[in-house]
């Protein structure tokens, strides 16, 4: 297996009981696992878990400068936003959460992958519709790569959820894992494609900048003759 060096190095998982591995054994949390996946795929990248169970966006944000002052720090995971989902916090308290840990992120110039989550009507249909549109609004202000659905093939299946219904069991886990590596590596895909666009602007410049004193020095040569 050949290991590729790429631009992202360091992932954090910034979430809740989701991507914290909930009553699973470690080897079988989604960060061993997301890690493991991506360097089958070729890449050598850590996944650490900075996710907590139960936790709130509000304890997301009062955490957030702290878990994330690590300078090795390339890239996070944001899902939170179920726990206040399920106990009716007021869609527009969780967004501002979520844009103060965007902001915390961004000013550590570290990346962010939104992975949002999708309401019931338990709350009622405002609710619900206040609440869903949260992720796709914050991914488009702060131009994120997005996942709408962290759950997206897991949630309601009973062969990929644990007893309770909620939390991903060990073939949940897998999926979630492939779907977020998927968004991982389309940024490393976006950072391929910016850096060879940088070179060639870099090497056009050194190419004019060496041939365009050449051509005035042959042109007054050719004015002396």
């Amino acid at each position: 297996m050949h290991i590729n060096a790429s631009a992202i190095e360091k992932v954090v998982l910034f979430g809740d009981s989701l991507m914290a591995g909930y009553g699973l054994p470690k080897e079988h949390h989604l960060s061993s696992v997301l890690e493991n996946n991506l360097k089958q795929a070729g890449f050598n990248i850590q996944v650490i878990n900075g996710s907590v169970s139960g936790s709130t966006s509000s304890g997301g944000l009062n955490r957030a400068e702290w878990s994330l002052s690590d300078p090795g720090i390339d890239l996070i995971i944001l899902g939170m936003g179920a726990n206040d989902m399920l106990r009716g916090i007021q869609p527009d308290e969780t967004k501002k959460n979520l844009e103060q840990i965007i902001k915390i992120a961004k000013e550590k110039e570290i990346e962010i992958i939104l992975a949002g989550m999708i309401a019931p009507t338990t709350h009622g249909a405002k609710y619900k519709k206040d609440f869903d549109a949260i992720y796709p609004k914050l991914s488009k202000k702060h131009n994120l790569q997005f996942i709408p659905f962290l759950l997206e093939g897991v949630a309601l299946n009973p062969s990929l959820n644990q007893q309770d219904g909620i939390h991903p069991n060990q073939q949940g886990t897998i999926k979630i894992s492939e779907n977020i590596q998927k968004s991982i590596i389309a940024i490393l895909d976006k950072k391929k494609i910016y850096n060879f666009i940088n070179l060639s602007f870099i090497i056009n410049f050194i190419f004019i900048w060496i041939k365009y004193p050449i051509i005035i020095y042959q042109t007054a040569l050719l004015e002396t003759l």
